[in-house]
């Protein structure tokens, strides 16, 4: 899809702008308007200096301290520029980004996955970073950034952001917990049948039952052996394990409802109501858990580093668990934009800020993010950058990213409420993704008739 560059000449009137968004972000421009308003967003006002930059992000796990300390030290170098860093949850941080440019009164810089590049530059809404990599004469090594991350960062020939990380899912557990079970803590389950052994041991009654015994009470369970965070990273993951895919390679046709799929979040399911490993989705809090000590095994995503340390439990990081078929792991990068409308002074101001951070990635890794830079990446300590070393190399051995699509984002919203739903035992696995696939063809074919 070619950019539309006549967009720009649109950005003045907030009525057209909004109109154009509307048509082509289709199910997203709705969610905007449905999407539930924070009662407060986190906000942290950085340095004194005239020139001020609003910068909004979806950092607001325990990532986003990392950004704000490394933004610190920045404003603390450049006194003439200030921030305001304003964390927005991922679930509302899209919808408000769009209203934004629907109003036509964007932020001045902000972080958002790579993934959804494409759905923001094909409107024209981004600012071109070409000139910032030194193979169009700017300062940032280009050779420097790890794929395929950074090769994702070009869309339509131009390069539209500079890459801060790449992030996805990983495993975390609590060493205490495994070896009160008999398991040792430095071997990974390596495939279902281990891992469902794994967690029945790690799944305790309030009678002191694990839940491989045939006394165990499912309804009475006081520690769980093992739960997810992020339903769509979790689904996509073991999806890929199973040679599994949303849309086909050309994008014209929806493939989330094939056999291996459906045979994916099969076993997704069962590891809830057959063996009683996991708890619900709905209303369970398995970061609080963690840090309560009453769960072992959590699927979440590099960004939990922070949050593991403040629990004060013992803990190690794993590759993600293999579920499927073969190793796979979906992951993705965040990448700091501009939008095409800044300019001056703030334009200025926003390049400094994205090349200082780029040149400070490892500072980033403190987050449990993967550093973007390729030569920051690989001057972590290994024995102090434990996690990063080893959920990175995960990445880059057998990673999957989103597909490249203008229509990313729709296609996740057509997705999630099904999934929702096949978690939730309202609808099973067959027809949840009958019905999700139903959907994201139909944004497929409207996109492609646009």
């Amino acid at each position: 899809m070619a950019k539309r560059k006549s967009l720009m000449g649109l950005m003045a009137g907030v009525v057209a702008t909004g109109a154009l968004l509307a048509m082509s972000l289709g199910v997203q421009a709705q969610a905007a308007t449905e999407a539930p308003t924070p009662t407060a967003i986190p906000s942290m006002d950085l340095g004194t200096g005239g020139t001020h930059i609003s910068l909004w992000d979806g950092l607001t796990g325990s990532d986003g301290s990392t950004l704000d300390s490394m933004l610190s030290e920045f404003v603390k170098e450049n006194p003439d520029i200030s921030i305001t860093d304003e964390e927005i949850d991922w679930n509302t941080f899209y919808a408000k980004l769009q209203a934004a440019f629907v109003a036509g009164n964007p932020p001045d810089m902000f972080i958002f996955h790579v993934s959804e590049i494409p759905v923001f530059a094909s409107l024209g809404l981004l600012q071109s970073t070409d000139d910032l990599y030194d193979d169009h004469g700017g300062p940032l090594p280009a050779k420097d950034y790890a794929d395929p991350a950074w090769s994702a960062i070009t869309y339509d020939g131009s390069r539209y952001g500079v890459l801060l990380d790449n992030h996805g899912y990983s495993t975390w557990i609590n060493t205490d917990l495994y070896k009160a079970a008999g398991l040792d803590p430095t071997k990974e389950p390596t495939s279902y049948a281990d891992i469902v052994s794994t967690m029945q041991k790690l799944t305790i009654d309030k009678n002191g039952k694990n839940a491989a015994d045939p006394a165990f009470d499912p309804n009475n369970v006081v520690q769980w052996g093992f739960a997810p965070d992020w339903l769509h990273y979790y689904f996509e993951t073991v999806m890929f394990q199973n040679g599994g895919t949303v849309i086909s390679a050309d994008g014209k046709t929806a493939t989330i409802n094939s056999a291996q799929n459906v045979k994916s979040l099969q076993s997704q399911l069962d590891l809830i109501y057959k063996y009683h490993v996991e708890p619900p989705f709905a209303g369970f809090d398995s970061w609080g858990s963690f840090a309560a000590g009453k769960l072992a095994t959590i699927d979440t995503g590099t960004w939990f580093l922070n949050e593991a340390k403040s629990t004060g439990r013992n803990f190690m990081a794993w590759p993600v668990l293999q579920m499927g078929a073969n190793p796979g792991v979906l992951f993705n990068g965040h990448v700091m934009q501009e939008p095409a409308t800044i300019s001056g002074d703030n334009k200025s101001a926003v390049d400094k800020i994205m090349e200082w951070v780029s040149n400070h990635d490892d500072l980033w890794a403190a987050s449990g993010q993967v550093p973007a830079r390729i030569s920051l990446r690989d001057g972590l300590d290994p024995a102090k950058f434990v996690s990063n070393t080893v959920i990175g190399k995960s990445f880059q051995e057998y990673g999957h990213m989103y597909p490249v699509t203008p229509t990313e984002l729709d296609i996740a919203n057509a997705e999630d409420p099904d999934l929702s739903a096949a978690f939730a035992n309202t609808m099973t696995a067959q027809a949840a993704l009958d019905d999700a696939n139903t959907r994201i063809q139909q944004i497929l074919d409207r996109a492609a008739s646009s």
